[in-house]
């Protein structure tokens, strides 16, 4: 699944070829996402230009003058560039055509995405909950400390709820734990401010590094602009079971938490 350095940089890829352009139609081939796509995207899209392009968590928001599009890439959904009257493949499900003679193509072949319509984006009932964006000022390791106090779920888990803090996924989870040296399977509310200090730090290193490389590729995903991210040969524990650990050579091992597999180092992770 695109976790949120892959979303940013989808965003940062189809900004500059959005914004200030005008939508000339909308061809929806496929309604049938996780919500179905509005019957009137057309009408309301069709004629407005492109504000602002913006995330929240793994939501991109795209700001028309009058109204929002709010985009999930969901499991296995890519959101590229391409010229307007190239042929369509079996899962590329929607079109938004520009005057530039550009349209924003949306693949999606478990159709587990979303592309919906509010003219309250930041009220909507899929965003008013969710917590702070990681790389802010709004979360840090005081927050992390005070919501988990006694709390006896996984620490992992804990850090994933996006009531807590967005964007948090399962590799970028797995990853900030090893670096902050601090064992996924221990209970939220045993682990000291100190330590939740230095996980905060260690969530915007990393979160911050796999933008910058462009994400993390997994799967089916893609940049915006077609290319995979990079971050992937960097990663330390995530999808390396029975390897040794790249810091002191013991056998990682993997357990299930919350229905996920969690990779960790028993030597490193206390």
């Amino acid at each position: 699944m695109p976790e949120l350095p892959e979303v940013e940089t989808t965003r940062r890829g189809i900004a500059p070829y959005l914004e200030g352009q005008r939508v000339n139609r909308v061809i929806v081939r496929d309604r049938r996402l996780r919500w179905p796509i509005p019957e009137d995207l057309d009408i309301r899209l069709s004629g407005q230009r492109f504000v602002k392009i913006e995330r929240r968590a793994k939501y991109l928001l795209l700001n028309a003058e009058v109204g929002t599009l709010i985009s999930h890439l969901g499991m296995s959904g890519n959101l590229r560039l391409v010229e307007i009257g190239l042929p369509a493949a079996k899962h590329e499900h929607v079109d938004i055509e520009l005057e530039s003679g550009l349209a924003l193509r949306y693949t999606d072949p478990r159709r587990f995405g979303a592309m919906l319509w509010s003219l309250d984006p930041l009220n909507h009932e899929l965003l008013i909950k969710l917590g702070p964006e990681p790389l802010t000022d709004l979360f840090d390791g005081e927050r992390l400390f005070q919501l988990s106090r006694g709390k006896a779920m996984a620490v992992k888990p804990f850090i994933m709820d996006n009531a807590v803090v967005v964007g948090v996924g399962n590799i970028y989870a797995t990853e900030a734990l090893f670096a902050a040296g601090i064992d996924p399977r221990r209970e939220a509310g045993s682990i000291s401010r100190a330590r939740y200090l230095k996980l905060a730090i260690e969530i915007k290193r990393i979160l911050a590094c796999a933008i910058e490389r462009g994400g993390t590729t997994l799967r089916d995903f893609v940049g915006g602009d077609g290319q995979p991210g990079y971050f992937q040969q960097e990663l330390f524990v995530y999808g390396r079971r029975e390897e040794p650990c790249k810091v002191c050579g013991s056998i990682l091992r993997e357990v299930k938490l919350g229905q996920r597999a969690s990779v960790f180092c028993p030597r490193c992770q206390k």
